[in-house]
Order: structure tokens, then sequence, then C-alpha cells
């Protein structure tokens, strides 16, 4: 009978143990959500200017490595038969160090947004679903970091002979409306495509916060990201 008690008495302390630990977002204070929503939502930035704003980052990472514009792909081999094959190649490569050097200018801006997070920008980001970290960070950024990445692509395209023959062909055929608007130019290109880039990798990152919040390494994140599973 004793037996049957004390196994009675580690069964009740166990599953108070669990049910402790299995958090709702009811449970959780406004304060603990938006600081678990501003650690992850900081951690989602580190991580995606850590990875792209270095040598290669766009280059060796098939994911968000930058082709050519649509055009220039279909036009790649009669422009290979004319001996542009070379300047075709070291164009991709200067967009995607354009594109790395750029990257780093979103730091500051992503911590603005971070800063200014409000309580219903809490809630959405709780309530939005997989993406929804990814979302807050393109609503806040992606037009201002437009504006800074263009110069500084620009300044990296235009050291490549094919770029300015590129823009100047677009300019007149941009007219018809044949052209998409961002392959309009090399640098609008590449801008978009670094922006594109960059949320791709916070994205990344925030799937795998939701998939194993414990594993972020911050008691916060584990807390609050926890509660949504």
């Amino acid at each position: 009978m004793r037996r049957v008690y004390q196994t009675a008495v580690t069964l009740t302390l166990a599953l108070s143990a669990t049910a402790a630990l299995a958090l709702s977002l009811s449970d959780l204070s406004n304060q603990d959500a938006s600081s678990g929503l501003k650690a992850a939502l900081q951690k989602g930035a580190d991580v995606a200017v850590s990875k792209l704003g270095v040598t290669n980052g766009f280059l060796n990472n098939d994911k968000v490595k930058i082709g050519l514009p649509g055009i220039l792909e279909k036009a790649q081999p009669i422009l290979k038969m004319t001996g542009k094959g070379q300047q075709l190649d070291d164009l991709v490569v200067s967009m995607n160090h354009a594109a790395e050097s750029a990257v780093p200018l979103a730091k500051p801006l992503l911590m603005n947004a971070v800063k200014s997070m409000s309580v219903t920008d809490a809630k959405n980001i709780l309530t939005g679903g997989d993406t929804s970290v990814t979302d807050f960070f393109k609503q806040k950024t992606s037009a201002e970091l437009g504006q800074k990445f263009l110069p500084i692509v620009k300044g990296v395209t235009d050291r490549n002979g094919l770029s300015a023959q590129y823009n100047a062909i677009m300019g007149q055929v941009g007219k018809t409306g044949m052209v998409p608007a961002q392959q309009s130019t090399v640098e609008g290109y590449v801008t978009q495509r670094a922006l594109d880039g960059l949320y791709t990798i916070i994205g990344e990152e925030e799937k795998a916060i939701r998939q194993d919040p414990v594993g972020a390494g911050s008691a916060i994140i584990g807390k609050v990201f926890g509660a949504l599973k």
C-alpha cells in the first residue's frame, strides 16, 4: 500500500512539473513575449548579416546566389559565341560581391526595427504564422534598405563594362514595358536580389527557431517560441 502511495505521489509530481513547463501563449506576460520576440528578431538579423555580408557570402550560397538578369541569361549562349563569356562570368561575380558589400548596411536598420516593435507588432508576429518574423522585417525595412543598398551596389557593378552596356540597352527597351522594372538596370536587379537573399536567410533562422526554440540558445526565446508549439 505504501509503495502504491509513493508511486502516486511521484506520478503527481511528474505531471505537475510537466504542466508547469507546458506554457501556452496565455501564460506569457507581455514583457516576456516582447523580450522573446526581440531576441528572436535580433538573432535572425545577426545570423543573416554575418552569413551574407562576408566575402562570397552570396556567391557560395546557392539559395541566394545572384545569377544574370533574365534577358542576359537567355542571351548567354549568343554572347559567349561573340567572345563575351568572360565578361558575363565577371558580371556574375561582381553582382554577388556588390550584394555582400551592401548587406552590412542592413544591421542598424534591422536593429532599429527590433527596438521600435510595438505591442501590436508583437501580437501579429506571435499569431502570424511561420514567416511572421521575416514579414515584419520586410514591412519595416525593405524600402529604406533598398535606398541604402542601391548606391553601394551601383558603385561595384559599374566597374563591369557589360553592366553599363546592359543599362544603356534596357533604358530603351524598358520604355516598351517588355522588361520587368527590377531588371531595367543591373544595380536595381542586384539590389532587389540582395534584399531577397537577406530575408531568405532571416526566414531560415526563423524556421530553425520555431522548430527548436530551446536550441536557439536563449532562455527567453525558448520560453516564448516554445509556448507556440
